[in-house]
């Protein structure tokens, strides 16, 4: 479940994040509004509150959202504000040039960013979302708070039962930095591989 939740959660982080950004580089006082509020609130509110407002403050407005689902929706919005200034740190990375070699051959400005921007933009910021994916696998405990079985919901449950909340803390504890070393690993294979590749470039 703690692997699930913090996939499926960066899925839609990033989602936000690249609209997030779009909203933040664009021109139209609306959408750069909308989006610099989202990051503005979501970076500047603990996540262990939007948990708690998402799970036991919506229903009072008729929206009502499972346990686990509430846990995805926090850890979306939560992420996705941060990876929306990753992503525009990127696109933004991008030497300007490229897009001008691209107008120069006649690509119109949606192929020139879809063809040319994004997949240099992701490719700079693929070390942060990394990072980031890392970090959600620590910040999944919180949502125990709400009753989701992950990692340290069971082993809080079990603990309490037999009474060695030490013994099974330490497990949760050892599965987290596990998860954490295995995931870095992975990290830090992919970023040797894209930094030869573009040693090839």
């Amino acid at each position: 479940i703690t692997l699930f939740l913090a996939a499926s959660s960066i899925f839609f982080a990033t989602l936000l994040a690249i609209l997030g950004a779009l909203g933040r580089m664009s021109s139209n006082p609306y959408f750069n509004g909308v989006a610099s509020f989202y990051v503005s609130f979501f970076r500047g509110t603990p996540l262990l509150l939007q948990i708690l407002f998402i799970f036991l403050a919506l229903p009072q407005a008729g929206i009502v959202l499972p346990p686990v689902p509430t846990a995805i929706v926090a850890l979306s919005l939560n992420y996705g504000a941060y990876m929306t200034e990753v992503f525009r740190s990127g696109i933004e990375a991008v030497p300007h040039g490229q897009v001008e070699a691209a107008q120069s051959l006649g690509m119109s400005p949606r192929t020139t960013f879809l063809r040319i921007v994004v997949p240099q933009a992701f490719r700079i910021v693929t070390p942060a979302i990394g990072n980031d994916f890392v970090a959600m696998i620590k910040d999944s405990s919180l949502v125990s708070v709400i009753g989701v079985p992950e990692t340290l919901w069971r082993a809080q449950r079990i603990g309490q039962s037999n009474f060695k909340g030490l013994e099974t803390l330490m497990v949760a504890a050892a599965i987290y930095w596990g998860l954490t070393i295995v995931l870095s690993i992975v990290q830090d294979r992919l970023e040797k591989r894209m930094a030869e590749s573009d040693r090839r470039i």
